[in-house]
């Protein structure tokens, strides 16, 4: 065999190793893609299934109210606002809503039917806050300050973000410093552990804000990437409320700049109503910047959402949909509006 036919054949060779690499680089990377779709379509479902109730009782109020009607008229908007209501999205809001169709009515005379699903589509997106990430600091820990009345569930979600930033490979530390409550520390013990994250305690009585300084210093000291506080759920009166809360944040702010960077108010979606005056209460007392919604599956009151994020423009940035630990999900407005409507 000549030199050129060696020289050839080595080629030949190595462009055979090289094919076989791309395609098991290929496959792998196939997989990767798989799962991650598999991972959106199973959230989606998740979601879906999760506001099952309220979609049946608000769109099954209206479907039945719109039975065997070709159009929707002016008698109509009436039974559809009383539906809305008590659908617990509010009375304002109800009112913006019952607006549009009547301009519309007034101007056509009536709306047919998949003209209706449209409009409240459209004005429901409307007037639902989108959350906008802030820029974060990598060189600092991000913190959140978790607000929220007690037995809203606010100790589980905490937990249940801890999990779902610790699967992003983020380090996560977090601040007891509802120290008001025994009960309070003990779940936020038993959740770090199970999660398998650093908690920062003190004793029970001690100052909150102390709490605060000293979980954030140890994240700082610790490279951690995320640190998430927990806070009183009562205390006697709006005016301590907003004194401790004040305290907390600028105690914060002297550790990390600009921290906390997202106060995270916590809402039972099942309570309806007092969920909206409880965001009415907490946004008198404290700057917040987005809420975690509770409870949903176990609901027909999941209207709120949409009252409590057009209320007080905040966004609904995660919902709780299950018991289990992975069961919080960022809120994506688009899907839940499609899941209502769908």
């Amino acid at each position: 065999m000549g030199v050129f036919d060696k020289v050839k054949k080595l080629l030949n060779k190595n462009e055979s190793k090289q094919s076989d690499a791309d395609t098991v680089e290929n496959i792998g990377q196939k997989s990767d893609i798989d799962k991650k779709n598999s991972d959106i379509t199973s959230e989606k479902q998740t979601i879906k299934s999760g506001i099952e109730k309220t979609k049946s009782s608000f769109f099954g109020k209206i479907a039945r109210t719109i039975a065997g009607k070709s159009k929707v008229d002016e008698s109509d908007l009436d039974a559809i606002e009383e539906i809305l209501i008590t659908s617990d999205i509010g009375v304002d809001t109800t009112l913006k809503i019952i607006d549009k169709l009547e301009q519309r009515v007034a101007k056509d005379k009536y709306i047919n039917v998949s003209e209706l699903n449209n409009l409240l589509k459209e004005e429901i997106s409307f007037l639902m806050q989108d959350y906008i990430q802030k820029e974060i600091n990598t060189t600092t820990p991000y913190v959140i300050m978790v607000v929220g009345v007690n037995g809203v569930g606010k100790t589980t979600t905490i937990g249940k973000l801890a999990n779902y930033f610790k699967n992003q490979n983020k380090k996560v530390v977090l601040g007891a410093a509802d120290t008001f409550r025994a009960a309070a520390v003990d779940q936020l013990v038993l959740w770090s552990e199970r999660v398998g994250v650093e908690i920062i305690k003190q004793d029970m009585g001690s100052d909150p804000a102390s709490v605060a300084f000293d979980t954030i210093q140890s994240a700082k000291s610790n490279n951690a990437d995320i640190v998430i506080i927990d806070t009183a759920g009562r205390l006697h009166n709006n005016v301590n409320l907003m004194r401790e809360l004040s305290k907390i944040r600028n105690v914060m702010g002297k550790v990390i700049k600009d921290a906390p960077h997202d106060v995270m108010l916590v809402l039972d979606a099942s309570t309806g109503q007092n969920a909206i005056e409880q965001a009415k209460q907490f946004t008198q007392a404290t700057k917040v910047d987005s809420i975690a919604l509770t409870k949903l599956d176990g609901t027909a009151k999941g209207g709120v959402v949409i009252g409590i994020s057009d209320q007080f423009q905040i966004p609904v940035k995660y919902i709780g949909v299950g018991e289990g630990v992975d069961d919080l999900h960022k809120f994506n407005k688009k899907e839940f509006i499609d899941s209502l409507f769908s």
